[in-house]
């Protein structure tokens, strides 16, 4: 297709008043299902408005309708989209396409399915120029190193020769920012661009679409479900529920009064903006559930070289508490909590649960071992069997564990799902039934069933929106002041860690570089990566300005 054969519209500029983008009274729907509601908004140039909600609320399905991209199904019952003054709501795709990519552009969520595996990162940046008219080799070579280069990829010569794979997800992210600006549009929509990533890479993937934004004029639409990041980034703030417009308005008058109860809500959820939680530290004499001393993983490489995972990491976890294992992809936080579970078997060190070194049992004693202490992941639809009902996937860890009548089963998987809260009803139905708080509470209730002392908590909050996360993580603590549970919790968020931890290690390369009481790490950090961790929390400006 040749795009420079459709003429897009004169681009809006800084003092003429007209909106880059506006949306009046929009109303989509899915086959006989309305999905969205009469939502309107308006984005000037250079501005920021953050489009917020938890999943399902509508907000992807706005950036789809106003850049034009709705999936199959998907159709504009009424209302309008207008881009620099035109009105854009009826264009076909053929006078779409030009329009994307030079005036308008998409950031996605997740690089890893957004990037072609089996093509370079030159040649997907060079396409988007390409698409647009340029066919000179050696300029658009140079254009697009120096596309590379602006967006810190470098040495970009390097970054443009290597695959996908070869990249880390906050370096991905950096790979389709770059597509995004290439042709420098007047509005950028970032659909989640930071939800995959660690805090400290989601903050310097932000910090770049910031620094673009203010040399560009671009105006943008964040859509994102994390009120911190909407607190921090956006000018304007529009909170959706249900496909409905709950509240909008000055980001700060948002946030400082919150209107509707909805964002309040939000609000009291959202981990970066809460208040933590201040609990009493352990008793001095307390038993010791967990002690890790001198932990060593390795694994091995291909070239019969080791890779070591982590190196010499101890910590101890009072019984009845809860310890924090944070730090960033690749610090070892997995490995660890895999070895304290006992399906590691350590280089070198030890792991005592109340006082039974795991590392040296085998056979039937570990796997008795093994009632003690239970995982709960982190994506809680990839660890339940979509073939079971929830009464079965609750039942099985019984089924292995304890040869008991089915009606015993059956009696202790229905407790253990009340004590989750979850409904009678629900234990006949399947997971892709379930929401994915829901998925995670049988999850937690699969755990619970042989009645253990320890639960390993692996990022297993950090895929639920925050509403449901907050749910969840009161339900965490409910359980374990009734239960004097010991909990292991694994997770990058330090905005989470702040609200539950007793205590934290902080871990960087497979080391702990910083440890002690929660309260003190976050009031009083004393190592610059820790205090660097910190200061990223979504949501730090809010509280600084408050």
């Amino acid at each position: 297709m040749n795009l420079a054969r459709f003429p897009l519209p004169a681009p809006a500029t800084l003092g003429t008043g007209v909106p880059v983008l506006e949306v009046e009274d929009l109303v989509i729907r899915y086959g006989a299902r309305r999905v969205l509601h009469g939502l309107s908004l308006r984005i000037a140039p250079g501005e920021v408005v953050a489009l917020v909600g938890e999943s399902g609320s509508g907000k992807t399905t706005t950036a789809q309708a106003v850049i034009g991209l709705l999936p199959p199904g998907g159709a504009i019952e009424s209302g309008t989209v207008h881009f620099d003054g035109a009105d854009i709501t009826a264009w076909p795709e053929r006078r779409l396409a030009p329009l994307r990519g030079a005036r308008m552009s998409l950031v996605p969520q997740d690089p890893t399915t957004s990037l072609n595996p089996v093509r370079t990162i030159g040649a997907q940046v060079a396409e988007i120029l390409q698409l647009h008219g340029e066919r000179d080799r050696e300029r658009l070579r140079a254009r697009t190193l120096a596309l590379l280069e602006r967006v810190g990829l470098a040495p970009a010569a390097l970054r443009a020769r290597q695959y996908p794979h070869e990249l880390s997800g906050g370096m991905r992210q950096r790979v389709l920012i770059a597509i995004a600006v290439a042709l420098r549009p007047g509005l950028v929509i970032a659909d989640e661009p930071t939800s995959a990533l660690d805090v400290t890479v989601q903050r310097e993937v932000l910090d770049l679409l910031d620094e673009l934004r203010r040399e560009d004029g671009t105006a943008m639409l964040l859509v994102t479900h994390d009120l911190g990041i909407a607190a921090d980034r956006a000018d304007r703030v529009v909170v959706l529920r249900d496909g409905r417009v709950q509240e909008e308005g000055p980001v700060r008058q948002v946030l400082a009064a919150p209107r509707s109860a909805y964002a309040a809500q939000l609000l009291r959820d959202a981990p970066g903006l809460a208040t933590p939680r201040l609990r009493p530290a352990p008793h001095p004499g307390a038993e010791i559930a967990v002690r890790v001393e001198g932990l060593v993983q390795d694994y091995p490489c291909a070239d019969g070289r080791a890779f070591r995972a982590v190196s010499d990491i101890g910590f101890e976890i009072a019984a009845g508490t809860t310890h924090a294992l944070v730090g960033e992809s690749g610090s070892g936080k997995t490995t660890t909590a895999r070895a304290v579970a006992g399906f590691l078997r350590p280089t070198a060190g030890r792991v005592a649960l109340f006082g039974t070194e795991v590392t040296a049992l085998r056979g039937e004693a570990l796997r008795r071992l093994r009632r003690d202490v239970q995982l709960v992941f982190q994506n809680p639809f990839a660890s339940l069997d979509p073939r079971q009902d929830v009464a079965a996937i609750i039942e099985e860890p019984l089924r292995n564990f304890e040869p008991i009548p089915r009606a015993e089963r059956a009696r202790r998987a229905a407790e253990a799902a009340e004590r989750v809260g979850l409904s009678g009803e629900l234990l006949a139905r399947r997971p892709a039934a379930l929401s994915g708080g829901q998925r995670q509470r049988v999850a937690i209730a699969r755990a619970l069933v042989l009645r253990p002392r320890v639960l390993v908590l692996d990022e297993a909050v950090s895929a639920l929106d925050v509403t449901v996360q907050a749910a969840v993580l009161d339900l965490l603590h409910g359980l374990q002041r009734e239960l004097g549970l010991t909990y292991l919790f694994v997770s990058h968020d330090l905005a989470v860690v702040r609200l539950v931890a007793d205590s934290v290690s902080v871990m960087r390369g497979g080391r702990v570089v910083e440890a002690g009481p929660a309260e003190r790490v976050f009031t009083d950090p004393r190592t610059d990566y820790a205090r660097a961790l910190i200061a990223a929390v979504p949501g730090g400006a809010a509280r600084s300005a408050a």
